[in-house]
């Protein structure tokens, strides 16, 4: 797990590998940069901790947990701690107390860490103007930029720029590209591969290595390309109408392949498991994927129900063809985007020869989600994610499982996956399962991963 690391005698905060031997009488740790910097300390210019991947929240309670998910979402971009504590049902004064016992730091001190730190990686990786920077990183204003930046970095974004190094600036031929850091190691192969078996047609491809994908954003197409990078980061090139927000299309990738996921307690807590134990060492930091798109993750999940990999496949090339937006010229295999929940909802599904459980099933979905965009949104607990997603008829408890996992619930488990066969969580039933807890997803996807049933566990 990334800490850092904070001289009382310096006021400076450092990454993990700094080369910095202050005495261990003058340090002070923290669990996230925001609280460092809550407490007064300003980042270390040597090693420049903003560059780097951590965890948010970890051993948090739940509820800090889907708070920080909402932050990370955008909530405080525009929104204020109340409107953040209403959406969780508390009062923001209790919301402020949860975060200072448990991160260090408040809310808003969290969002506007995250926001300076991604607008400083913009300042040294990218050519964007600061204005561009400023708004690409959430900010509401101008000025709101230069006074949190000054109050973060002590520096403002000019005197920021004027910083970077050399070998820091990204080009290419087209598109902004951006680096994706995460804490080494990340196994790409399986990580492309298991994205690869589960592509939408015409909205997804892994090729030569490449994950490429359509995104909208207010209403328009883009493009995001995910590579490997060095040993500790992807590289991200986005081809976007315009840079506002950005900061959320690089957590949403990022995301894809959890880049800010620390499986370390995981591999530590099954290391030792006689079936997890081979596979986490064959596919060491292998990570749970997550979802650019839970609505489509989720509609894939119900089609998944009824039918093998390869007919959903089929299946969502025609829900694509047949209610998704086009968008010709982009190569690739990338010809749509996925449908909105209200676009499918009132779609015509003849022509992907559904069958008619499936295709009520699917329909009383997309009307739910279309009626309730929370439904899929980050911040939910994940009892509460299945049993609202259970609620929708036809929706069976190991497709809401499935989905969970893909929304990043540590623990769901999708025991009718096809390739886990039948597993029984009960923790009586001494099944495998109940052992893994909290880590389930993790166990999962490293089952999936190697084709391993635990049917006979």
């Amino acid at each position: 797990m990334t800490t850092f690391s904070a001289v009382v005698t310096t006021g400076i905060y450092c990454r993990p590998g700094c080369g910095a031997k202050p005495l261990a009488e003058n340090v002070k740790t923290f669990e996230l940069a925001a609280g460092a910097e809550a407490a007064g300390f300003r980042a270390c210019l040597r090693c420049r901790p903003y560059r780097v991947a951590g965890p948010v929240a970890a051993g948090a309670p739940e509820l800090v947990c889907r708070a920080v998910q909402l932050i990370i979402a955008g909530v405080l971009d525009s929104g204020t701690e109340a409107v953040l504590g209403a959406r969780l049902a508390v009062s923001p004064r209790h919301l402020r107390r949860l975060f200072r016992d448990h991160l260090g730091v408040t809310p808003d001190g969290l969002a506007r860490s995250r926001r300076a730190h991604f607008a400083r990686r913009l300042l040294d990786d990218s050519d964007l103007t600061v204005a561009d920077i400023a708004f690409a990183s959430g900010f509401g204003s101008l000025r709101q930029f230069n006074r949190d930046m000054k109050l973060v970095f002590r520096a403002s974004p000019v005197e920021l720029r004027s910083r970077r190094r050399k070998a820091d600036r990204l080009a290419a031929d087209g598109g902004l590209v951006l680096r994706l850091p995460f804490s080494p190691p990340l196994h790409w192969e399986a990580l492309s591969a298991f994205l690869a078996e589960r592509a939408v047609p015409g909205v997804e491809s892994v090729r030569d290595s490449v994950y490429r994908r359509t995104i909208s954003l207010d209403g328009e197409a883009g493009v995001i390309e995910v590579t490997r990078g060095g040993d500790d980061h992807l590289l991200l090139t986005a081809h976007l109408p315009f840079w506002e927000g950005l900061i959320h299309v690089v957590e949403r990738a990022g995301r894809v392949f959890g880049v800010d996921a620390d499986p370390a307690p995981a591999e530590a807590g099954l290391a030792a498991d006689p079936v997890l134990g081979p596979l986490l060492r064959a596919r060491p930091g292998l990570r749970v994927p997550g979802a650019w798109g839970p609505f489509e993750i989720a509609v894939a999940a119900v089609l998944g129900q009824d039918s093998g990999r390869p007919r959903v496949r089929r299946q969502l090339a025609a829900l694509v063809g047949v209610a998704g937006r086009p968008v010709p010229g982009l190569g690739h295999g990338l010809t749509h985007l996925f449908p909105s929940a209200r676009m499918l909802a009132g779609a015509d599904l003849s022509g992907a020869r559904l069958s008619a459980a499936t295709e009520r099933t699917l329909r009383a979905f997309a009307a739910a989600v279309a009626a309730d965009e929370t439904l899929l949104e980050p911040g939910a607990s994940l009892a509460g994610c299945t049993a609202a997603l259970t609620a929708v008829p036809g929706i069976e408890p190991g497709t809401a499982q499935e989905i969970a996992l893909r929304l990043g619930h540590a623990d769901a488990f999708p025991a009718t996956e096809r390739t886990l066969g039948k597993t029984v969580l009960d923790p009586d039933a001494g099944r495998p399962a109940a052992a893994w807890h909290p880590w389930r997803a993790f166990a999962a996807t490293h089952l999936i991963t190697a084709g391993v049933s635990t049917s006979d566990g």
